[in-house]
């Protein structure tokens, strides 16, 4: 290997990581790359990254698939110039970790046959890949000589010279299918048609629903919430609450906040108030350890804001907001916000998390029930401000109102707790000078 070239290795995002996920791949071998140039996403337990490339180049081999996980440190990529050498074969070390499915079906599968992980799925190098696209080989029927049946290139050309060709959608049909593809008799190449004449009226109909394996970040979602759902005993309370003086707080704040570079938002004003009631009634802001038995009562208020991104949700929190004003809040969700949706947060602003916020307000919602994001024990949940009457001092006037919803953990917080929460956050939303004292 050129002393030029650079090898690009799985990153450390944070102390507790010890492997991380190629979640997609933005070039593939042999495209030009610039410094600064986003090359692949990492997905952790905890967050997804965007790496850049260091260094102008070209993409000269790729070591770990899409959804491959390895060690932090393994290699990952190489990056030279045009026509540089660079070994076909990744380093033993860096053999990716098999994810447990892969594990099991290995297990299985005692032969070096590779069978396929998943619908459509199979172990293959990227090159094996590009070359079965090429040449319309369905993976699932290739003999793989390399490390636990993993497909080579040369095992792909291999089953190039023994045939049938086949176009890559007809072999994609196949697989999906289940239809071996040694017993169609084409005239030629096993084209779309010839894989429909074979499955027949029914199987064409099965054909049209698809397999979607789940992304790294979905995966995480529902392992998290699921585990919520199965370990938390939680209940939700509803309190609705007039919206009218916090309006007139934002409105009078906006201007002078843009002069200081932040954009105040009502989630803000929200935040800051949670923050309030938290440190009044400490078991809102507390975690449960059942294996111990006790509660671990958190000293700061960090407070996170679910944020939708391409494919998910991510909940960074903003730390020590018991200590902030209403303008450095406002810059620390305006900066995870932004850091969120371009894959730039870090494992840090994801952890210590004692309290969420979600707001699924701009869309109209009226009203949800929030699920407990664990080890903590309660999540607000925000909802759409709207026009309606209300009896104010025994008369109907028109008022914003909305409705707030709390889930909380019942182990910790009993019913009472969580109506005084929010009827303590009523009256601080209410009456946001109250925020001053």
């Amino acid at each position: 290997m050129s002393r030029l070239s650079t090898t690009l290795t799985m990153p450390k995002l944070g102390l507790t990581m010890t492997e991380g996920t190629v979640s997609k791949w933005m070039k593939k071998e042999g495209d030009p790359v610039k410094s600064g140039e986003v090359l692949y996403v990492v997905s952790t337990d905890k967050i997804t990254y965007e790496v850049q490339a260091e260094r102008d180049g070209v993409l000269l081999k790729v070591y770990v698939d899409e959804d491959g996980s390895v060690p932090v440190g393994a290699d990952v990529a190489v990056i030279g110039d045009e026509g540089e050498f660079v070994s076909d074969a990744a380093p033993a070390s860096n053999e990716p970790i098999a994810s447990k499915t892969e594990t099991e079906t290995a297990a299985a599968v005692p032969s070096k046959i590779a069978k396929p992980l998943a619908k459509g799925k199979v172990r293959a190098t990227p090159k094996a890949r590009k070359t079965a696209k090429e040449k319309g080989i369905d993976l699932s029927t290739v003999v793989g000589t390399g490390p636990d049946g993993r497909i080579k290139n040369k095992d792909v050309l291999e089953a190039v010279k023994k045939g049938p060709k086949v176009s890559p959608v007809a072999a994609r049909m196949a697989a999906d299918m289940g239809v071996d593809l040694a017993t169609i008799n084409a005239d030629g190449r096993i084209m779309k048609a010839d894989v429909m004449a074979a499955t027949g009226a029914v199987v064409r109909q099965e054909a049209a629903d698809s397999v979607v394996p789940m992304s790294t970040m979905r995966k995480i979602i529902a392992q998290r919430m699921l585990e919520s759902t199965l370990t938390v005993p939680t209940v939700t309370y509803d309190m609705e609450i007039d919206c009218s003086a916090m309006m007139e707080l934002r409105g009078k704040v906006k201007a002078a906040a843009a002069e200081s570079g932040a954009k105040v938002s009502y989630n803000d004003i929200i935040m800051m108030a949670c923050a309030r009631v938290l440190q009044e009634q400490p078991m809102c802001n507390c975690s449960t350890d059942m294996e111990n038995m006790t509660y671990i009562m958190h000293s700061s208020v960090n407070i996170g804001l679910a944020v939708a991104v391409d494919g998910g949700l991510l909940v960074p929190n903003v730390k020590d907001v018991q200590d902030k004003g209403l303008l450095d809040i406002a810059k620390g969700t305006d900066d995870l916000v932004a850091r969120a949706r371009d894959n730039r947060l870090m494992p840090a602003d994801m952890e210590g998390g004692t309290f969420t916020v979600t707001n699924l307000g701009m869309f109209g919602v009226d009203s949800f029930t929030p699920i407990v994001n664990p080890p903590e024990s309660c999540i607000l949940a925000v909802n759409s401000m709207k026009e309606k009457p209300v009896v104010v001092d025994g008369k109907i006037e028109v008022r914003t109102m909305t409705t707030l919803c709390l889930t909380a953990d019942h182990r910790s917080v009993d019913g009472a707790d969580a109506a005084k929460f929010l009827a303590r956050l009523k009256e601080l939303l209410e009456s946001p000078w109250l925020l001053l004292l």
